[in-house]
């Protein structure tokens, strides 16, 4: 596999697809440009879903997350642009992404984008206590 940045995400198959259960991962070191000025936008990206046939494979993603260094974007969009990408390549049944950008102005921003697949249901939630 490669080492440079790389627009395409890679899976694999999910080894337990007749069951709904939650991945998530955290992406503490993304970077893009901010379209107004040029300068670097720093953000933690977190990822939880619930795969259907497939999963990501996590150097893929690196590589993935590391092709938008260098391109400018508004929060917003490149959150959006991220999610819309990994539903594509994976089709999950459910898919969040949550990007928290640092200070920028003295002013941080959160985006949350979600995907649902159609007819998908989550399962009750269950709430064990002591």
């Amino acid at each position: 596999m490669s080492t440079v940045p790389s627009k395409t995400v890679e899976t694999f198959e999910n080894p337990r697809p007749e069951i709904d259960y939650t991945i998530r991962i955290r992406i503490p070191e993304f970077t893009c440009l901010c379209p107004k000025t040029g300068q670097p936008d720093f953000a933690e990206l977190t990822l939880e879903y619930i795969p259907e046939g497939c999963c990501v494979e996590l150097k893929s993603l690196k590589l993935y997350v590391w092709s938008f260094r260098d391109e400018g974007a508004f929060h917003e969009a490149v959150t959006n642009r991220i999610l819309s990408d990994l539903v594509a390549a994976t089709a999950p049944r459910f898919m969040r992404l949550r990007a928290d950008f640092n200070v920028r102005g003295g002013i941080y921003t959160s985006v949350v984008v979600e995907h649902r697949a159609s007819g998908w249901q989550p399962a009750e939630r269950v709430e064990l206590s002591f």
